[in-house]
């Protein structure tokens, strides 16, 4: 009779076999290791669930998107359009211009006086013991004489080159204006002839222009920019005539012709005009609206939001990790020999935890942040250190939970075993310790991320933290620091706000998600 064939009483009772009852794959118990029961306790957790979706999102969002983008983080974009800016102004001379020959005589107190004079109408005044005789060659010329000497000449009108380095001396000045005022074609100054037209321009004896004389002074707003003689013409015209704007044709630098307009404003006040050109500008192109080109827009650098975002997530994300694992290092070694070791080095170690709670991170920060914009540091390393300031600064809260976890770990039986076998101490608390302290470190990094990041955003909307051309969600929000952006650009800084609210809070789900599936006693 083989085995088969033999019944046990109660499978004789019921008339089946043992075979039937067999320990075979298909009646066997499944037993899960401790980490899959772990992740099936998480799975089963339909928030938990939810937020590793957001979070395996964002990581797509920033890491994949910004390879696939067609844009750089840095890449600017421009617009063609037309722009007013100051160019030139131009001024009628309405009183008297003194121009000295003898600057001892002539200057000071001796202009004052031949402007009281000439107002008073009067032909000669005493100063300094000495009498100044003013002689009227016209409306607006006068010449001032000490004991018959010229000493000096008041007019309106006054005499410019016609290039801008050039300079003239006072025969030239004199000479100059007194044939304009007396209707000569020409004078003589330092032994050279000089020709004038009717509208008062000078020429050298080789028929060069030199210089002109006028009534109007006009010069330009910006130093590197020249005014051609023929430009001032045009300019006085349209001043004489009153009109608003006018054109002036130039060739660029491929012989095509240029029309550029210019708007004139009169300030009755200062008896001056303010030339505005009108040009076409290429300029950033600034809070452009959402585009088939760009999906939300451009900031105020004229750069794809949503590449700006993309990269701004994963530098967000790289720093709240970094941070995160500088943190864990340095808790992790402080705690652990801490709490295994227990006594004299457990209280100094403490201390020193004590202290760097009572250190005040913000502010600390804050005065960093000062010295580096002084320093003019660069971006990469301004990062660098956020990263290491705020790990330093927040490794004491995970010292003090390994601390606890090791100071109840280390009573235990496997300890004990540890000890009789001779395994050498820094083994002991690395190998045998800290892995059972893994898992409520896991659950304080996941939900550590979350704040790390909320810091870094914040720091960076304070312009301490991450500085462009880097882009991070905290220095993007920092646009709404105008409130123009805040109520008429919601593209700029509600998208940055909302992947920022999502990823905390995804983390925060996610972590609470991993307490509950390591310790299911904590939902009790």
């Amino acid at each position: 009779m083989s085995k088969k064939d033999i019944k046990t009483p109660l499978a004789a009772e019921n008339g089946e076999s043992n075979n039937k009852y067999s320990l075979n794959d298909d009646r066997r118990v499944k037993v899960l290791s401790p980490g899959a029961l772990v992740a099936k306790r998480f799975i089963r957790n339909r928030l938990a669930v939810t937020g590793m979706v957001i979070l395996i999102i964002m990581f797509v969002f920033s890491f994949i998107g910004g390879l696939v983008s067609p844009y750089k983080q840095d890449d600017k974009f421009y617009r063609d359009e037309k722009q007013t800016k100051d160019y030139a102004g131009i001024t009628k001379n309405t009183s008297f211009l003194y121009t000295p020959a003898d600057t001892e005589l002539f200057s000071g107190a001796a202009l004052a006086n031949t402007t009281l004079a000439l107002q008073r109408k009067e032909n000669s005044f005493m100063y300094n013991d000495k009498q100044y005789q003013l002689t009227k060659v016209s409306d607006d010329l006068y010449t001032v004489t000490v004991d018959g000497s010229l000493v000096g000449i008041a007019s309106i009108k006054n005499v410019f080159a016609s290039e801008s380095n050039d300079t003239f001396g006072f025969p030239f000045v004199y000479g100059a204006l007194t044939a304009t005022e007396t209707q000569k074609t020409s004078f003589t100054a330092d032994g050279k002839t000089y020709t004038l037209d009717k509208e008062g321009v000078i020429f050298d004896d080789a028929g060069k222009e030199i210089g002109y004389v006028s009534e109007y002074t006009v010069r330009a707003i910006m130093g590197d920019v020249v005014l051609s003689r023929d430009f001032k013409n045009k300019l006085i015209d349209a001043v004489e005539k009153r009109d608003n704007s006018f054109q002036y044709v130039t060739t660029d630098d491929n012989g095509n012709e240029v029309v550029a307009d210019y708007i004139l404003s009169y300030d009755a006040g200062k008896r001056y005009w303010d030339v505005r050109q009108e040009i076409d500008t290429r300029v950033f192109d600034t809070y452009a609206t959402p585009s088939k080109q760009h999906w939300l827009g451009t900031d105020r650098n004229g750069m794809d939001m949503l590449t700006r975002l993309m990269y701004g997530g994963r530098v967000s994300l790289i720093i709240g990790f970094i941070v995160v694992i500088i943190e864990t290092v340095l808790g992790v070694i402080f705690g652990g020999i801490s709490g295994y070791f227990g006594g004299r080095v457990d209280n100094l170690m403490m201390r020193i935890v004590d202290i760097f709670y009572c250190i005040p991170s913000m502010p600390i920060i804050i005065i960093i942040g000062a010295a580096m914009d002084v320093a003019n540091m660069a971006p990469a390393k301004r990062m660098l250190a956020l990263m290491l300031i705020l790990g330093f600064l927040g490794w004491p809260s995970i010292a003090r939970l390994v601390r606890g976890q090791i100071l109840s770990l280390r009573e235990q039986e496997f300890m004990t075993a540890t000890e009789a076998t001779g395994i050498r101490v820094s083994r002991r608390i690395f190998k045998h310790l800290i892995p059972n302290v893994i898992p409520q470190l896991i659950v304080t990094m996941t939900m550590g991320l979350g704040g790390t990041i909320i810091t870094e955003a914040t720091l960076s909307f304070l312009g301490l933290g991450v500085r462009f051309p880097f882009a991070s969600w905290g220095n993007i929000i920092n646009d709404v620091n105008n409130t123009f952006v805040l109520t008429h650009y919601w593209n700029i800084w509600i998208p940055a706000g909302v992947l920022l609210l999502l990823t905390v809070l995804a983390f925060n789900i996610v972590g609470d998600g991993l307490r509950d599936a390591f310790d299911p006693k904590m939902k009790r």
